[in-house]
C-alpha cells in the first residue's frame, strides 16, 4: 500500500513531508474538509523517501494537534511502515473544520487556505453526500476493469507491476476495503452503463442551424476518459482547420481554439451532477455553433462570466483524477481560460448559461469555415496530413478491423500503428469507428469518413 501511495505522488488524498513538524495542522485540516487522505512523513517532493521515526511523543502531539482542531478531527492510524511515518486522517462529518490558521481544504495535490465564498458553500454543503463518494451497491471488484486501471496509471508515468485493485480503488478514494464508489464505477467499470445507466454522452451533429436534421451521430457508452476521447474525436471531425504555414513551421488551427473546446468538454465530465439520471452531458455542433450542455446546477462560488477564480468541484474526486493525468488545471478559472482563448482567436464570447443544466455555447465564423470545395481540399491535401495517415486512409476500406489494417500496411508493432497511424487519422476526423460508443469492442472496426473519401479524391486528381 505504501509503495502504491509514493508511486502515485501527491494527490487529492496523498501529501508528502520530509520531516514531522506541528505545521502538518493544515494538512490535516485539508484532509478533514475533503475525503480524508495520508500524511507521508520521511518522503520528499520528488517521492525519495528520507526517512523519518515515529516515536511516543510524535504520536501523542499529532492526536493533540487533531483534538485541539475545531471541530475536533478523528486520526484513524499512526504507524511506522519502513522508513515512512503513516498519519491516515478520516473524513470528517462535521465539516468544515479550522485549526489556529484558518480553514484549508485539498486541491489538486495541495493544501490551499479557503477563502469566505468557499467557506459558505462547504457550510452550504455539509448535509449532502456527494453521489462520487456513496457505495455502489451494484458493483463488485470484478466489475472493475484492471486494463482500464494500468492504462489510467501509464498515462501518469507509473508501471503497475503486482497490485490490489482494492487497494488501488482505496488510494484514490473510489472505494473502500470492502466497496467500490460510483466515482470508481465511472472511470474504471468493465461496462459502466451496466450500472449506472446515466454514464454515457450523447455527440450529435446537425444540418443548419436548427435541431431537425440530425446528420451524424454517436453514444459513448464507456467511461469517462473514452467520453472525453469520443467527443474531442468527434468535434475533430466536424469541425473545419486550417493550416498556416510560417518561417516552414506548419501550425494546423480550428475554426474554434480546440484548447477552448477541450476544457469545456472536461468541465461538464468532471462537474456534472450523476445522480441525475435520463438525461447526458451532450455535444451538438451546428451549422452556427458548438453548445455542450451538462446536467447540474451550478456550483456555488461560481460566477458565469468567467471572472471568479474560486475553484467549486461537485466531483472532486473524479477531477483528481484527471488532472493526474494533467487534463485538468489547477488554478481553477476553466471558464475565465476558455473566454480568454476564443476572444484572443478573434471570435465572439462565448455564451454561458445555468439553471438545472449548465451549458457553454461556442459560436462559428462562417467567414473561417472552409467549405467542401476542391481547391479548400486540396490545400488540406499539401498541408495536413503525415505520410502515415495517408498510407492509412489508401488501407482502409469500407469497414476494416484493426488487425487488417496493420496486416495491409505490413506493421509488426501495435502500439506504433496506434500512435503514428491509427489514432492521428481518427483525431483529424478522418476515419472514424464503427461502434464509436464502445471503442474497445472485439467488434470494433473502422471506416472512411467523407472528409476521408474527400481527401483522397483530392490526392487523385493531383496526381492525375
Amino acid at each position: 500500500m505504501l509503495k502504491l501511495l509514493i508511486s502515485e505522488g501527491e494527490g487529492l488524498r496523498v501529501e508528502f513531508k520530509e520531516r514531522y513538524s506541528t505545521k502538518i495542522d493544515k494538512d490535516i485540516v485539508a484532509f478533514a474538509n475533503a475525503q480524508g487522505g495520508y500524511l507521508l512523513l520521511g518522503v520528499a517532493d520528488d517521492r525519495r523517501v528520507c526517512g523519518e521515526t515515529l516515536t511516543n511523543a510524535m504520536k501523542a502531539e499529532i492526536l493533540s494537534i487533531a483534538r485541539n482542531c475545531d471541530p475536533m478531527i478523528d486520526i484513524e492510524r499512526i504507524s511506522q511502515v519502513g522508513n515512512v511515518v503513516v498519519v491516515e486522517v478520516a473524513e470528517g462529518h462535521a465539516r468544515p473544520y479550522a485549526c489556529s490558521s484558518g480553514h484549508f481544504r485539498r486541491i489538486d495535490g495541495a493544501t490551499q487556505k479557503m477563502n469566505s465564498a468557499e467557506l459558505r458553500a462547504m457550510f452550504k454543503a455539509t448535509t449532502v453526500i456527494s453521489f462520487e463518494d456513496m457505495a455502489c451497491k451494484r458493483c463488485a471488484t470484478q466489475d472493475i476493469s484492471k486494463q482500464k486501471i494500468e492504462a489510467f496509471f501509464k498515462q501518469t508515468g507509473i508501471s503497475l507491476k503486482k497490485y490490489d485493485v482494492k487497494n488501488v480503488m482505496r488510494s484514490l478514494n473510489f472505494g473502500s476495503s470492502v466497496e467500490v464508489f460510483n466515482a470508481g464505477v465511472l472511470l474504471f467499470a468493465k461496462t459502466p452503463t451496466r450500472i449506472l445507466p446515466q454514464c454515457r454522452i450523447s455527440l450529435l451533429a446537425f444540418k443548419g442551424t436548427r435541431k431537425v436534421d440530425i446528420y451524424d451521430r454517436a453514444d459513448v457508452e464507456d467511461d469517462l476518459l473514452a467520453q472525453y476521447s469520443g467527443a474531442m474525436a468527434f468535434l475533430k471531425k466536424h469541425l473545419n482547420i486550417r493550416t498556416e504555414i510560417s518561417n516552414a513551421i506548419r501550425n494546423d488551427k480550428y475554426e474554434i481554439p480546440i484548447d477552448a473546446l477541450r476544457e469545456a468538454i472536461i468541465n461538464a465530465i468532471v462537474h456534472r451532477d450523476y445522480s441525475v439520471r435520463g438525461s447526458n452531458v451532450s455535444v451538438e455542433v451546428f451549422d452556427d455553433r458548438v453548445v455542450i450542455t451538462n446536467p447540474g446546477e451550478v456550483m456555488p462560488g461560481v460566477v458565469l462570466d468567467g471572472s471568479a477564480h474560486i475553484s467549486a468541484r461537485r466531483n472532486p474526486a473524479i477531477a483528481d483524477a484527471f488532472g493526474r493525468i494533467e487534463l485538468v488545471e489547477r488554478a481553477g478559472t476553466g471558464l475565465e481560460r476558455m473566454i480568454r482563448m476564443v476572444k484572443e482567436d478573434g471570435l465572439p464570447q462565448p455564451d454561458i448559461s445555468g439553471g438545472i443544466y449548465f451549458s457553454i455555447t461556442f459560436f462559428r465564423d462562417p467567414e473561417r469555415s472552409l467549405k467542401h470545395t476542391t481547391g479548400e481540399v486540396t490545400g488540406e491535401v499539401t498541408g495536413e496530413v503525415t505520410g502515415e495517415v495517408k498510407k492509412l486512409l489508401l488501407a482502409c476500406g469500407k469497414s476494416t478491423t484493426r488487425k487488417q489494417l496493420q496486416d495491409r500496411l505490413l506493421l509488426k508493432s501495435e502500439e506504433n500503428f496506434r500512435k503514428l497511424y491509427l489514432v492521428p487519422a481518427l483525431e483529424s476526423g478522418y476515419i472514424e469507428m464503427t461502434i464509436p460508443g464502445k471503442p474497445n469492442s472485439r467488434l470494433q472496426k473502422y471506416r472512411l469518413t467523407d472528409k476521408g473519401r474527400r481527401h483522397l479524391q483530392a490526392v487523385e486528381r493531383i496526381n492525375a
